[in-house]
């Protein structure tokens, strides 16, 4: 099913993120007093959403300093729970990802009904986040919260903490 979410070797979200760095940032930056700096501006998604979140940062790192993806719907999430088909978005994001040092990476997951099925998945990500270098912790966290579900009364419960993390600078986020 990952052919449904690429265009070639793109995702099929490049526009939404086109509009929203070519359009909407600058509508909301040009009359607002906002820091507008790229360790200042961040993307924050669940499920699906978590996933363009990502993909903003491999997209445009000189814009978001980082992304909070929670709950991700990864691509082999809907192919018979086999992390091994995640291949193309490991290949993608292992050629993508900005190196580790200016970019913060937010992932969680929940231990109930339909988030149950993303640990093995999340795991592979975690693998290649160390792979590239980063290390857990201030740049990078990934944390399972026991008994979450995939819904927004649970994302709603700790968005706080994935807010905090980017929202600190990197050298007081502690573990």
């Amino acid at each position: 099913r990952m052919n449904e979410y690429m265009v070639g070797d793109e995702p099929t979200s490049r526009e939404y993120l086109q509009f929203i760095v070519d359009e909407l940032k600058p509508f909301i930056d040009s009359p607002s007093r906002t820091r507008t700096g790229r360790d200042d501006t961040f993307l924050l998604g669940s499920s699906l959403g978590g996933l363009i979140s990502l993909y903003g940062v491999t997209r445009y790192p000189e814009v978001f300093g980082g992304a909070a993806c929670i709950s991700t719907a990864w691509p082999s999430t809907f192919t018979d729970d086999d992390p091994a088909s995640n291949t193309a978005s490991i290949d993608f994001l292992h050629d993508a990802m900005p190196a580790p040092g200016n970019h913060k990476f937010y992932f969680d997951y929940g231990s109930a009904e339909f988030d149950l099925e993303f640990e093995p998945h999340q795991r592979v990500i975690d693998d290649l986040m160390r792979e590239l270098g980063y290390e857990h912790g201030a740049l990078w966290q990934t944390h399972e919260f026991e008994g979450a579900e995939h819904s927004e009364i649970y994302w709603r419960e700790r968005v706080h903490i994935p807010l905090k993390f980017l929202l600190t600078p990197a050298n007081k986020n502690n573990e």
